[in-house]
C-alpha cells in the first residue's frame, strides 16, 4: 500500500522528511545507522519514523538472507565442488535484487510516499 504525504515541516533531525526517509535506505550501512538514529531521535514526523522502522526491518531481513546464502554457498562448495561455481551468479543476482529494493525504497521515500513492503511494512506501521 502506498500513501502520499505532503513534505511538511522540518524534522527533529533538521532535514526535510523526504530526505530523511531517503537516507534510511542508503546501502552500505549508512542507511542502517541513519535508520537507528532516526528511530531513536525523531518524534515529530510519522513519515520519517515509518521509513526508519521499515528500513531497519528491511536491513535485518537482508542481513539474514545474506548470511543464509553465504552458509549455503559454503556448504555446497565444500560438498559438491563444481556446483559451488553455479552459486556465484545466483549470489550476484541476489545482491543486485537487494540493491534494487533499496533503490526503489529510496525513490519512494524521496517522492513523499509511505510505500509498505509486503510483510515488514505492516510491522513498521504498527511501531510508528
Amino acid at each position: 500500500m502506498a500513501t502520499s504525504t505532503p513534505g511538511g515541516p522540518q524534522t527533529n533531525l533538521g532535514l526535510a522528511p523526504n530526505v530523511a526517509g531517503l537516507l534510511c535506505y542508503v546501502p552500505c550501512c549508512v542507511g542502517l545507522v541513519f535508520g537507528i538514529v532516526a528511530a531513536i531521535v525523531e518524534k515529530q514526523s510519522r513519515f520519517v519514523r515509518f521509513h526508519a522502522f521499515q528500513s531497519l526491518l528491511l536491513h535485518a531481513a537482508l542481513i539474514v538472507i545474506s548470511v543464509g546464502y553465504q552458509v549455503l554457498h559454503l556448504v555446497v562448495s565444500a560438498t559438491m565442488g563444481v556446483v559451488g561455481i553455479v552459486m556465484f551468479p545466483i549470489g550476484l543476482l541476489l545482491g543486485l535484487g537487494c540493491l534494487g529494493v533499496l533503490v526503489l525504497m529510496m525513490i519512494k521515500a524521496n517522492g513523499n510516499e509511505e510505500y509498505e513492503l509486503p510483510v515488514i511494512g505492516k510491522m513498521a506501521r504498527q511501531w510508528v
